[in-house]
């Protein structure tokens, strides 16, 4: 299968990780859910599918090493365990209990989307889904977000994006009805350093909004939230 249209679901307490996460897998084309427990890993699964699960083993409530082997006895799903650990004991237990890779924290998101991918393509996944399913498509209004493709378009017709706009788009995409402040926004495009007070996500908002809003003054998908920051509405409402 593509890898980048398979379906990962993340599993951490801390929501700063899951929205890190998130939001670089989601700029890879890959479609990401989160969650912070193993309660509510099981409770997603059940009405959802997942290609592969990325679980940190220090939860609340029972351990990620117990949870993957509830996971691998109960369906045949790849795991890669993230830990702040680095214990040689647990990355060997957790290959023990059927996990498939083990990557100790802190990791860069590039080691973690490496990672995913030689996974994915070393359990030979085949997905039956259509093309339409397994692509990972955001529709907001007239508009529609194909990450994989790198492409906006609305009705049918090209929205002509530069790359930081498009970067920007699948940010808020990734994180709807949530406000996020500009420091989140800028760590989410970019997790590096930047200088204090830097208002350059304004400027990249102005731009977008100019691109997808009918009227830039009253925007109807990213809203300012007037003292904390934007949120992306993809109801428009």
């Amino acid at each position: 299968m593509d890898t980048e249209a398979a379906r990962l679901l993340v599993v951490d307490d801390d929501p700063e990780i899951r929205e890190l996460i998130q939001a670089y897998l989601t700029k890879q084309g890959f479609t990401v859910h989160c969650v912070g427990s193993g309660e509510e890993m099981f409770e997603h699964l059940r009405t959802h599918d997942a290609d592969l699960i990325v679980l940190d083993l220090m939860l609340p409530g029972e351990h990620g090493l117990s949870l993957a082997g509830r996971l691998k006895s109960e369906r045949d799903v790849p795991i890669v365990i993230i830990s702040a650990q680095g214990d040689d004991v647990d990355r060997i237990v957790g290959l023990e209990v059927g996990a498939d890779d083990y990557l100790a924290k802190p990791f860069n998101p590039r080691e973690l989307l490496a990672r995913v991918r030689a996974v994915l393509r070393r359990t030979g996944l085949h997905d039956s889904r259509s093309e339409a399913e397994a692509t990972n498509v955001v529709r907001f209004g007239p508009y529609t977000l194909d990450q994989a493709a790198h492409r906006l378009a609305r009705n049918g017709e090209d929205v002509p994006l530069t790359s930081g706009e498009f970067d920007l788009l699948c940010v808020f995409a990734a994180q709807p009805n949530k406000v996020l402040d500009r420091d989140r926004i800028l760590d989410l495009l970019t997790g590096a350093e930047r200088l204090p007070f830097d208002r350059s996500i304004d400027v990249r908002v102005t731009r977008l909004r100019g691109k997808i809003e009918r009227d830039p003054g009253q925007p109807r998908y990213i809203r300012t939230i007037w003292g904390k920051g934007y949120m992306f509405c993809p109801d428009g409402e």
